[in-house]
Protein backbone atom coordinates (compact mmCIF):
# COMPACT_ATOMS: atom_id res chain seq x y z
CA UNK A 1 0.00 0.00 0.00
CA UNK A 2 1.38 3.49 -0.60
CA UNK A 3 0.34 6.93 -0.74
CA UNK A 4 -1.08 9.08 2.52
CA UNK A 5 -1.38 7.50 5.69
CA UNK A 6 -2.64 9.37 8.53
CA UNK A 7 -0.59 10.31 11.61
CA UNK A 8 -3.70 7.53 13.41
CA UNK A 9 -2.40 4.67 10.71
CA UNK A 10 1.29 5.79 11.16
CA UNK A 11 1.18 5.15 15.22
CA UNK A 12 -0.91 2.03 14.48
CA UNK A 13 1.72 0.58 12.18
CA UNK A 14 4.99 1.71 14.65
CA UNK A 15 3.08 0.45 17.52
CA UNK A 16 3.03 -3.07 15.55
CA UNK A 17 6.43 -3.30 14.91
CA UNK A 18 7.99 -2.25 17.88
CA UNK A 19 5.78 -4.12 20.05
CA UNK A 20 8.62 -6.51 21.25
CA UNK A 21 11.39 -4.29 22.30
CA UNK A 22 11.72 -2.43 25.23
CA UNK A 23 11.17 1.21 24.55
CA UNK A 24 10.51 4.94 26.15
CA UNK A 25 7.41 5.29 24.41
CA UNK A 26 6.32 8.36 25.87
CA UNK A 27 9.40 10.15 24.67
CA UNK A 28 9.34 8.46 21.20
CA UNK A 29 6.18 9.51 20.39
CA UNK A 30 6.84 12.72 21.63
CA UNK A 31 9.85 13.35 19.18
CA UNK A 32 8.19 11.68 16.02
CA UNK A 33 5.66 14.01 16.55
CA UNK A 34 8.13 17.25 16.70
CA UNK A 35 9.36 15.50 13.50
CA UNK A 36 5.38 15.02 11.82
CA UNK A 37 4.41 17.95 12.94
CA UNK A 38 7.62 20.24 11.54
CA UNK A 39 7.40 18.41 8.30
CA UNK A 40 3.54 19.33 7.55
CA UNK A 41 3.91 22.96 8.77
CA UNK A 42 6.80 23.56 6.94
CA UNK A 43 5.34 21.71 3.49
CA UNK A 44 2.03 24.12 4.35
CA UNK A 45 3.88 27.22 4.80
CA UNK A 46 5.82 26.43 2.02
CA UNK A 47 2.64 25.23 -0.35
CA UNK A 48 0.38 28.27 0.64
CA UNK A 49 1.87 31.36 1.25
CA UNK A 50 5.90 31.34 0.52
CA UNK A 51 5.51 29.83 -2.99
CA UNK A 52 3.72 32.69 -4.41
CA UNK A 53 6.78 34.88 -3.19
CA UNK A 54 8.96 31.85 -4.89
CA UNK A 55 10.94 31.73 -1.87
CA UNK A 56 11.73 28.26 -0.43
CA UNK A 57 11.52 27.62 3.54
CA UNK A 58 14.91 27.74 3.98
CA UNK A 59 15.27 31.38 1.70
CA UNK A 60 12.15 32.67 4.15
CA UNK A 61 14.57 31.26 7.32
CA UNK A 62 17.41 33.38 6.24
CA UNK A 63 15.32 36.39 5.27
CA UNK A 64 13.44 35.84 8.61
CA UNK A 65 16.63 35.95 10.70
CA UNK A 66 18.22 39.20 9.28
CA UNK A 67 15.06 40.61 9.93
CA UNK A 68 14.76 40.13 13.32
CA UNK A 69 19.32 40.69 13.69
CA UNK A 70 19.96 43.09 11.06
CA UNK A 71 23.19 42.89 9.63
CA UNK A 72 24.68 39.62 10.19
CA UNK A 73 27.87 37.52 9.69
CA UNK A 74 27.19 34.58 7.45
CA UNK A 75 28.59 32.03 10.52
CA UNK A 76 25.48 33.24 12.20
CA UNK A 77 23.06 33.67 9.61
CA UNK A 78 23.88 29.92 8.70
CA UNK A 79 23.56 28.82 12.75
CA UNK A 80 20.71 30.85 13.15
CA UNK A 81 18.61 28.93 9.91
CA UNK A 82 19.69 25.90 11.16
CA UNK A 83 21.64 25.08 7.61
CA UNK A 84 25.74 25.08 7.12
CA UNK A 85 27.58 27.58 5.38
CA UNK A 86 27.76 26.11 1.81
CA UNK A 87 23.87 25.68 2.19
CA UNK A 88 23.74 29.51 2.75
CA UNK A 89 25.94 29.97 0.20
CA UNK A 90 23.45 28.91 -2.37
CA UNK A 91 20.47 30.90 -0.68
CA UNK A 92 21.81 33.73 0.21
CA UNK A 93 23.29 34.10 -3.86
CA UNK A 94 19.75 33.32 -4.72
CA UNK A 95 18.27 36.15 -2.61
CA UNK A 96 20.76 38.67 -3.47
CA UNK A 97 20.51 37.68 -7.31
CA UNK A 98 16.51 38.69 -6.24
CA UNK A 99 17.41 41.76 -4.75
CA UNK A 100 16.23 40.86 -1.30
CA UNK A 101 19.80 40.29 0.44
CA UNK A 102 22.92 42.39 0.18
CA UNK A 103 26.52 41.48 1.46
CA UNK A 104 29.63 43.31 2.43
CA UNK A 105 32.81 43.07 3.95
CA UNK A 106 33.24 43.14 7.80
CA UNK A 107 33.98 46.17 9.13
CA UNK A 108 36.98 44.54 11.38
CA UNK A 109 37.87 41.72 8.67
CA UNK A 110 37.56 41.63 5.03
CA UNK A 111 37.93 38.22 5.04
CA UNK A 112 34.11 37.88 7.24
CA UNK A 113 31.20 38.80 5.14
CA UNK A 114 27.81 40.39 6.93
CA UNK A 115 24.89 40.15 5.15
CA UNK A 116 21.52 42.25 5.40
CA UNK A 117 18.05 43.03 4.03
CA UNK A 118 17.82 45.51 0.65
CA UNK A 119 14.71 47.93 1.56
CA UNK A 120 13.28 45.59 -1.06
CA UNK A 121 13.60 42.65 1.19
CA UNK A 122 12.93 44.84 4.20
CA UNK A 123 9.61 45.32 2.47
CA UNK A 124 9.10 41.96 1.20
CA UNK A 125 8.95 40.63 5.05
CA UNK A 126 6.56 43.32 5.96
CA UNK A 127 4.57 42.33 3.28
CA UNK A 128 4.59 38.54 3.69
CA UNK A 129 4.91 38.11 7.42
CA UNK A 130 1.13 39.18 8.11
CA UNK A 131 0.37 36.10 5.98
CA UNK A 132 2.42 34.01 7.08
CA UNK A 133 1.48 34.51 10.36
CA UNK A 134 -2.20 33.57 9.80
CA UNK A 135 -1.15 30.69 8.04
CA UNK A 136 0.64 29.86 11.91
CA UNK A 137 -2.78 30.51 13.62
CA UNK A 138 -4.76 28.29 10.85
CA UNK A 139 -2.25 25.26 11.91
CA UNK A 140 -2.27 25.95 15.66
CA UNK A 141 -6.45 26.54 15.31
CA UNK A 142 -7.22 22.82 17.02
CA UNK A 143 -4.85 24.18 19.99
CA UNK A 144 -6.57 26.93 22.72
CA UNK A 145 -4.39 29.69 23.33
CA UNK A 146 -3.24 28.21 26.59
CA UNK A 147 -2.35 24.96 25.08
CA UNK A 148 -0.22 27.31 21.97
CA UNK A 149 2.12 28.26 25.55
CA UNK A 150 2.38 24.63 26.95
CA UNK A 151 2.96 23.54 23.32
CA UNK A 152 5.54 26.11 22.80
CA UNK A 153 7.45 26.04 26.91
CA UNK A 154 7.99 22.17 26.04
CA UNK A 155 9.19 22.62 22.67
CA UNK A 156 11.57 25.33 24.29
CA UNK A 157 12.58 22.73 27.14
CA UNK A 158 13.31 19.89 24.62
CA UNK A 159 15.51 22.65 22.59
CA UNK A 160 17.31 24.03 25.88
CA UNK A 161 18.07 20.23 26.73
CA UNK A 162 19.92 20.20 22.98
CA UNK A 163 21.64 23.12 23.86
CA UNK A 164 23.33 22.50 27.14
CA UNK A 165 23.59 18.84 27.09
CA UNK A 166 23.32 17.39 23.21
CA UNK A 167 27.17 18.65 22.85
CA UNK A 168 28.28 16.08 25.58
CA UNK A 169 25.89 13.41 25.29
CA UNK A 170 27.44 13.47 21.35
CA UNK A 171 31.20 13.35 22.90
CA UNK A 172 29.47 10.25 24.90
CA UNK A 173 28.54 8.21 22.25
CA UNK A 174 30.77 8.83 20.13
CA UNK A 175 33.74 8.27 22.85
CA UNK A 176 34.63 12.04 21.76
CA UNK A 177 35.29 11.61 18.26
CA UNK A 178 34.10 13.96 15.58
CA UNK A 179 30.97 13.10 13.47
CA UNK A 180 31.61 11.24 10.33
CA UNK A 181 31.23 13.72 7.54
CA UNK A 182 27.56 13.25 6.22
CA UNK A 183 27.34 11.82 3.12
CA UNK A 184 24.43 12.23 0.50
CA UNK A 185 23.10 8.67 0.62
CA UNK A 186 25.46 8.07 -2.85
CA UNK A 187 27.53 5.13 -2.61
CA UNK A 188 31.30 5.89 -3.08
CA UNK A 189 32.70 5.56 -6.54
CA UNK A 190 35.22 2.59 -7.07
Amino acid sequence: MSGHRSITETERAVQAKLSGFKLQREQMAAVANIHRAAAAVRQHLENSVLRPHELTWTGFVVLWVLWIWDDTETWSVAEEAGISKGTLTGVARTLESRGLVGRAPHPEDGRRVLLSLTPEGEELMENLFPAFNTEEAFVASRLSPEECLQLADGLRAVVAQLEEHGEQRRQELLAGAEPTPRRSGRRART
